[in-house]
């Protein structure tokens, strides 16, 4: 596994209702040090996302704005991130576990230490992200947009890749040799130094408009 640096969270996390750790009026929810059992985020009116230092489980944030958002040493188990919009977020030592990002959108965002694991992605967009060791592994990933993204050890483990792409966003020292794909949208140029199987090879190949008989 590559090595990324995992969320910092204390043992002694505090167990409270979500309702109870803000007021109507906040501009900002900021929680540290909770451990949150199905929260539905979707019920907080407030302009700014802050959370250091929590474990969420089953948590509902669907459809939502958390763009700016500041998401640092946090573990995400069975969560619903679909449609959510995190442009603008900052994301570092962040573990997603079976969760659900189905159309995440990820503008302008930067991602450290951060991993995907079981998650499913599929229509999710990073596009001028900055993406340093950030872990997918065993998720899904079909029709999943990178566009004009910066990958730094970027790591995709057993992933299904079906109809992904990637848009000026080079690939050297990316590995995608044990995840699975029919086809795959990514320019000629960007593929340099990418690590592909021999399977994944020959069907690379059509990209060179040559075909195999």
């Amino acid at each position: 596994m590559m090595r990324i640096k995992r969320p910092v969270i204390q043992a002694d996390l505090k167990e409270k209702e979500l309702k109870d750790l803000y007021q109507p009026h906040d501009y900002i929810l900021e929680l540290d040090g909770y451990d949150l059992n199905e929260p539905d985020f979707t019920t907080v009116q407030v302009e700014q996302v802050r959370l250091y230092n929590c474990v969420i489980r089953d948590g509902i944030f669907n459809d939502m704005d958390l763009s700016d958002a500041d998401l640092t040493d946090v573990r995400f188990i069975g969560c619903d991130f679909s449609n959510v919009n995190l442009s603008q977020a900052s994301i570092h030592r962040v573990e997603f576990e079976n969760c659900k990002l189905l159309g995440t959108q990820f503008s302008e965002t930067m991602l450290g230490d951060t991993l995907f694991q079981e998650a499913i992605l599929n229509l999710s967009t990073f596009a001028d992200s900055k993406l340093v060791r950030v872990y997918f592994q065993e998720s899904s990933l079909q029709e999943a947009a990178f566009f004009e993204c910066k990958l730094k050890q970027v790591n995709f483990e057993e992933c299904e890749l079906n109809d992904i792409t990637f848009d000026h966003t080079p690939l050297k020292g990316i590995n995608l040799s044990t995840s699975t794909f029919d086809s795959i949208r990514v320019a000629i140029e960007d593929l340099k130094g990418c690590q592909v199987s021999r399977d994944q090879a020959l069907g690379l190949v059509g990209l060179m408009g040559v075909e195999v008989v």
